[in-house]
């Protein structure tokens, strides 16, 4: 089914893979990643496959995951979709994978050890690569805070890692040329997160338009773009930030107000712990607006323009939480949000002050 080299038995030699006639980036003849075709296809790679565990892990909407245990590392592969597994008709490119790769590798002398997995390979054929996996150890923060466990110690590293990469990347001329495309950005969030809710909610196109010019502005260091608690892989005293598939040069607002929006989600879906995921959130922000290059007095702002338009996003865009399903929570939720793209608060802790104060 794919073409291969012979192996050398390393691999730094083992050959990249092609499914015969495929070019598209959405051409369904490409070899699928699956469980049943992953033995096969590292067989063909050189690697010893015999009695190996192959499980699917967690890929999101937009990738195939799967884990990969049986030798003396388990380690992870990776392939992206080019069509996104969601209700609507969602595509984005699939090469996407190989600007991730390249993030990861960008990423790793800037922040701690362990912070972000090792990529093994990659096969530009299939739009493939393999990485090496967390502790078996390790739970998503979003599990954890689902769970009703509220480390702030968690909060803090995830702030620092993220101050760390916009402040090494600040108005870096060689980080700009190596991630200034914004292209699937814009397929995997501006327009299905801001303009597909824009066209849902007429009255605010006015707002979403400007916060989409305002934000493309701001072209200052590297955005993440998935900064989201179940894209940190929490082991002791050591947070990995994985699916850097987004990552561009561009505004550091989006990052924040991204995972400010998870948390603010996760309030209005357990009130019970709103108390306690606000405590989260200010010393997140606290954590990182402390850390990033001076000057930035723009920052909070832009900040709340990104988090109104994202929680909206997450009820009435392409990728609605998974969890909001009530039909009154969802109401309670754009309700909220409406009035904070409508009138903005000037402080981020003036937001979750103000969601504290609703009805559970």
């Amino acid at each position: 089914m794919y073409r291969t080299r012979p192996a050398a038995g390393t691999r730094a030699d083992l050959s990249e893979t092609a499914f015969a006639g495929a070019t598209d980036c959405y051409d369904v003849r490409l070899f699928q990643l699956q469980i049943d075709t992953a033995a096969d296809y590292l067989r063909s790679r050189g690697f010893d496959a015999a009695g190996a565990r192959i499980t699917e892990l967690g890929g999101g909407v937009s990738n195939t995951v799967l884990m990969v245990e049986g030798g003396t590392q388990p380690f992870i592969l990776k392939q992206a979709l080019g069509k996104l597994r969601v209700q609507d008709d969602w595509f984005s490119d699939r090469d996407r994978i190989f600007r991730e790769a390249a993030a990861m590798r960008w990423a790793a002398p800037h922040l701690a050890a362990g912070s972000v997995p090792e990529i093994l390979f990659e096969d530009r054929d299939n739009f493939l690569f393999a990485m090496s996996a967390a502790p078996p150890n390790a739970q998503t923060w979003k599990s954890l805070l689902l769970q009703g466990e509220f480390d702030e110690r968690t909060a803090n590293r995830i702030a620092k890692m993220l101050a760390d990469i916009v402040s090494a990347s600040w108005r870096d001329p060689e980080s700009e040329r190596l991630f200034a495309d914004q292209t699937v950005f814009d397929q995997l969030r501006i327009d299905p997160y801001y303009r597909t809710t824009a066209a849902r909610h007429p009255d605010l196109a006015p707002q979403f338009d400007r916060l989409i010019r305002e934000s493309s502005g701001r072209r200052v260091s590297l955005v993440h773009g998935d900064w989201s608690p179940k894209n940190f892989l929490v082991s002791g005293d050591t947070v990995m930030a994985i699916d850097f598939e987004v990552t561009h040069f561009g505004d550091p607002t989006f990052d924040a107000a991204f995972l400010l929006n998870h948390l603010l989600l996760k309030s209005f879906y357990r009130p019970q712990w709103r108390r306690e995921l606000a405590r989260l959130a200010l010393i997140f922000w606290e954590a990182y607006h402390t850390r990033i290059p001076a000057g930035c007095e723009w920052m909070e702002p832009a900040t709340l323009a990104h988090l109104g338009c994202l929680l909206l996003a997450r009820i009435d865009g392409k990728s609605p939480a998974e969890y909001v399903t009530e039909a009154a929570l969802r109401e309670q939720i754009r309700g909220f949000a409406r009035q904070l793209i409508l009138t903005p608060p000037s402080r981020i802790a003036d937001v979750f002050q103000q969601a504290q104060r609703c009805a559970p």
